[in-house]
């Protein structure tokens, strides 16, 4: 069992003095607040409820959560050459993410230095003519690499001709256009996956992720591409969309059609130091009837530890991965608000099987197979939103066996409320079976 959690209590039922509802929002970053969920897990009590219904703890949640680390926000796909870019939401605050005349990833905060306004919309793919951001509202204009190069005496600034030195700023006191540049903002790349970090001086990308370069080194995630996408509306909050990705005790209620092809003693708790939970399964079962994760060709390169096995990760604090030998399936959860997730749904898979010549079959089959799972996950997850705003219920009782990831994850979010830094170490060993050996 992992002993990742700090024990902050001792003796005891972990259901004493529960806190009351609603809570101070000044007890959110106060460490005695969460010490019963700060207990081992097969003591602790679940996150308390104000976690997923209070606005209060939704803002200072965007602040010491998501502006504070690495958050994954798209795909390097997005981005693969000289002024492509994707427009982004982390902790409410817009990023352009794009690359520069080399090549070169930048993040930029979406904002004119001049008076504030919106540079690019939400849908922008390329950031402008000839790689060129210009704002819409007075056409002060930068490079993608940020630098201000023109206020707003610049090529496409459509100045009308002979007004030009209307607009002149030369000579504007104390001005000086090399102070102007576009404010930055971190951008890294794992795998197929683009981070940012608001944080000023960040930690690096590899100390968050831990040993997952390494587990999945031999799927070779940088070559994969994204090929299908959609997006869900949840009303609930992106916490109990991550835990109940985390676990699989619920299955055999929820996902009859899941439960064919992902049986219970097939897996295993797979994680190690690093900002994230993790499951295997192995083997990988056969389809059913109903669907499952066949329908392409298996990356034939995979070694034995990874031909027959899926991996499913949440990396903190946002995103669900799950890589099979054959594709790969993402979420990518926005906040929105206490009680709403914006979530997008992309299946990705390894060039191999996307030159395969019944691919979009195969695509066609996987989408269809993980919407109806997705669809079922969102309808429970949205009736625990309704449950947890009943201000009856207090807090819940960890099902130890099952739910060692959930644990290891809500202490993750107790340690950024409470402004501790730390990366959980993970199990010693690489997977650990749930369940005595059937054999």
């Amino acid at each position: 069992m992992s002993t990742d959690a700090v024990t902050t209590a001792s003796g005891g039922s972990p259901h004493d003095a529960l806190p009351a509802r609603p809570m101070n929002p000044e007890l959110f970053t106060d460490e005695l607040t969460y010490r019963h969920t700060r207990l081992p897990v097969d003591r602790a009590s679940t996150l308390l409820p104000d976690a997923y219904t209070s606005p209060a703890f939704f803002a200072l949640e965007r602040e010491r959560v998501f502006a504070s680390g690495w958050v994954a926000v798209g795909f390097v796909a997005d981005v693969d050459r000289p002024g492509a870019c994707v427009v982004v939401d982390v902790a409410g605050r817009s990023v352009i993410v794009t690359r520069n005349r080399h090549g070169e990833l930048r993040g930029f905060h979406n904002v004119c230095r001049h008076r504030a306004t919106r540079l690019l919309d939400a849908d922008a793919r390329e950031v402008g003519r000839r790689g060129r951001i210009r704002c819409p509202y007075h056409s002060w204009t930068y490079d993608t690499d940020g630098a201000c190069l023109g206020t707003p005496l610049f090529e496409g600034s459509d100045v009308p001709r002979g007004e030009e030195a209307v607009f002149d700023t030369s000579a504007a006191a104390a001005f000086d256009r090399a102070d102007m540049g576009l404010l930055p903002v971190a951008v890294d790349t794992w795998g197929f996956l683009l981070f940012v970090n608001l944080d000023p001086a960040p930690g690096t990308l590899a100390a968050q992720l831990g040993d997952l370069s390494w587990r999945f080194a031999d799927h070779h995630l940088d070559g994969w591409v994204p090929l299908r996408r959609r997006s869900y509306d949840v009303a609930a909050n992106y916490k109990l969309v991550a835990e109940n990705f985390m676990e699989y005790y619920h299955l055999p209620w929820v996902h009859p059609e899941l439960n064919k092809v992902s049986r219970f003693s097939d897996h295993y708790r797979w994680q190690g130091p690093g900002m994230y939970t993790g499951m295997c399964t192995t083997p990988v079962s056969r389809n059913t009837e109903a669907g499952g994760w066949d329908g392409l060709p298996a990356l034939s390169t995979l070694g034995a530890r990874d031909a027959d096995a899926g991996r499913f990760v949440w990396l903190f604090p946002n995103t669900a991965l799950v890589v099979l030998p054959n594709h790969a399936f993402v979420l990518l959860n926005r906040p929105v608000a206490a009680d709403r997730t914006v979530e997008t749904a992309v299946l990705l898979t390894h060039p191999e099987a996307a030159a395969a010549p019944d691919a979009q079959d195969g695509l066609d089959q996987l989408e269809r197979f993980w919407d109806l799972v997705n669809t079922q996950d969102l309808e429970i997850v949205e009736r625990v939103q309704d449950g947890i705003a009943n201000p009856a219920y207090r807090g819940g009782r960890m099902c130890f066996r099952f739910e060692e990831p959930l644990h290891r994850f809500q202490n993750m979010i107790i340690d950024r409320m409470v402004g501790t830094d730390r990366v959980p170490a993970g199990d010693d060993e690489t997977m650990t079976r749930m369940f005595p050996d059937p054999t």
